[in-house]
Formats: structure tokens, sequence, C-alpha cells
């Protein structure tokens, strides 16, 4: 298991927060990602405009993909590890919106993620779900 991992499944249980990013007070499925890099980074690579529930998806515009690319190391869709930061599209033709990290491979596979009306959970990382992810990328180097 990765320290991503184990950093990311200490926030299981932290309610659903739009826009939150607070262990155990809140945080959406950004808000768990950017928790995650400032207890291994310390401060995040930029501030995090407002954004709606929807994303930029009325405008069609890739945002959360375009800010994975500018600060994480774009990986295959095939070359799984644990830790890896999952981007997933949650319909055909809309944008890409929600992200989880990678915890387990092999024969049970399962992700991280916060959703509203769950909070952070471990889910599996099934067929459905995998069929949604349309990028993968990990974290860049500390000294990148």
């Amino acid at each position: 298991m990765t320290v991503v991992v184990t950093i990311a499944r200490g926030w299981i249980g932290t309610p659903y927060l739009h826009q939150g990013s607070h262990r155990n007070v809140g945080c959406d499925c950004l808000g768990l990602l950017r928790g995650v890099w400032r207890e291994l980074r310390g401060t995040e690579p930029e501030t995090v405009p407002p954004y709606s529930m929807d994303w930029s998806e009325p405008q069609g515009e890739e945002r959360l993909w375009a800010a994975a690319r500018r600060h994480l190391v774009g990986k295959a869709t095939n070359d799984i590890a644990s830790g890896d930061v999952l981007l997933f599209r949650m319909r055909n033709a809309s944008v890409a919106k929600h992200i989880g990290i990678q915890a387990e491979t092999g024969a049970a596979p399962s992700f991280v993620h916060a959703y509203s009306g769950h909070g952070v959970v471990e889910s599996a990382l099934t067929r459905p779900w995998q069929r949604r992810i349309v990028a993968r990328f990990s974290l860049p180097a500390e000294n990148d």
C-alpha cells in the first residue's frame, strides 16, 4: 500500500461538502485530492477557484482534466498502480467531473472517493466504474 492510499483511507468517513477540503469536516472529490496533496506536499499547487456542482458541463470545458494535466503526471489508463488519481466521466458526452484514488489493484480493485450523500468511502472499482475512467495520473515526484 502506498502512502497516498494510507492518507486517502484516513479521510474515509469525512462528510460530503461541496468545495470542502478538510478531513473530518467535509470535502468533495476534488477536496479529497487537495487534502491528500496537502498532507504529502504542504501547499497546494494553485488556488482553486469557486466551481459549481456541474463543473463546466454547460460550457463543455474539461476544466478538471486541464488542471490535472497541469499538476499531475499522466499515465496510460491500463498502467494501473495503487495511489493513482482516476478521472471519471459520469455520462457519455459530458465533461469529466469525478476524481478518485486507486486503493487496491488486482482481482478486487477499489478506489477512495467522495460523493454527495455518502462522503468519503472506499468503493469497489467495478466494471461500470472502470468504463467511466477517462484518465489516470500519478502524483509528481516530491522534488518536481
